[in-house]
C-alpha cells in the first residue's frame, strides 16, 4: 500500500470511525465539520484511495459505498514494517524503539509473542 496524502488521511479517519460503509456524500458531509470540500475533491480522494488498495467499494444504486481495506491497527504495523525494511539496521532500530514502549504496551507484545509460539 501506498502513503497517504493530508486529505486521504483525513478521508480514512472517517472510514475506520464509521460503523458501516459511507458514500462520497457523507464523507463531505462528515469533513464539513472541519473544512468544506466540494463533492468532486473527496470523490477523486476516494477514487485514489482504491485505486491504491486503502480502501474497496459496493455500487448500490448509482453511488459507491466505501469501506476500509485494512484496519487501522493493521496499515499502522505495515508503515512500521516498511520503516524497518527502509533503514540500513532494521534490528537497532527495533531495538531503540522496544525501549520506549510503556508498560501496557510491553504486556501487549508479551501476550502476543506467547499466543504465537504457542500456536507453533
Amino acid at each position: 500500500m501506498q502513503r497517504l496524502g493530508g486529505l486521504e488521511a483525513e478521508v480514512m479517519n472517517e472510514l475506520w470511525a464509521a460503523d458501516e460503509p459511507l458514500a462520497v456524500h457523507d464523507l463531505v458531509d462528515r469533513l464539513s465539520a472541519r473544512k468544506q470540500f466540494a463533492y468532486t475533491t473527496i470523490l477523486t480522494v476516494v477514487t485514489h484511495l482504491y485505486e491504491k488498495g486503502w480502501v474497496t467499494r459496493e455500487k448500490k444504486s448509482r453511488a459507491y459505498f466505501y469501506t476500509p481495506s485494512r484496519s487501522r491497527e493493521e496499515a499502522t504495523s505495515q508503515a512500521l514494517r516498511a520503516l524497518l525494511d527502509s533503514s540500513a539496521d532494521p534490528s537497532a532500530v527495533l531495538l531503540h524503539f522496544a525501549k520506549t514502549v510503556s508498560d501496557h504496551e510491553y504486556d501487549a507484545l508479551r501476550r502476543g509473542w506467547s499466543s504465537r509460539t504457542s500456536e507453533q
